[in-house]
């Protein structure tokens, strides 16, 4: 992996295959690679929300209370709701294995948004479907 580009990556991620390599690279300077070790909490429930996680490679837990909801890969991401809606983190996202990720800031995820329009509507119809998701869980345990 270390030979792969950041825009080679990021055109790997879903969210972001339709974009030229101009705006990859855009993408790609908004953002900060960093590696994690198996076990690194990288968002904590209730926790403030700061930034946007990527992953490019490895995988990642997502829990709410001790309970595993999803697993995310390579081409997933989290952490949109607390940006978007500037409400607490809905869930722990935990490492499981080592991974290469790109955290981009609050702020540059909001310039993210502004810039590219399409990015912005699957990102906020994520966080909507993820939403109305907790909203149920929460709903069927009450």
């Amino acid at each position: 992996m270390a030979n792969v580009s950041t825009e080679e990556l990021l055109a790997q991620v879903p969210l972001f295959k339709d974009l030229s390599k101009k705006q990859l690279r855009q993408v790609g300077s908004l953002a900060t690679r960093i590696d994690v070790s198996p076990g690194r909490v990288l968002t904590r429930e209730g926790g403030a929300g700061h930034e946007f996680i990527v992953v490019l490679d490895g995988d990642v837990e997502v829990r709410r209370g001790d309970e595993v909801v999803a697993t995310c890969g390579a081409g997933d991401y989290v952490g949109e709701i607390a940006l978007i809606d500037e409400r607490p983190r809905t869930a722990t996202v935990v490492a499981t294995s080592p991974a290469a990720l790109d955290v981009i800031g609050r702020r540059e995820f909001a310039d993210l948004l502004a810039q590219e329009p399409e990015i912005a509507e699957r990102i906020r119809a994520t966080a909507a479907r993820r939403l109305a998701e907790l909203e149920a869980d929460s709903d069927s345990a009450g």
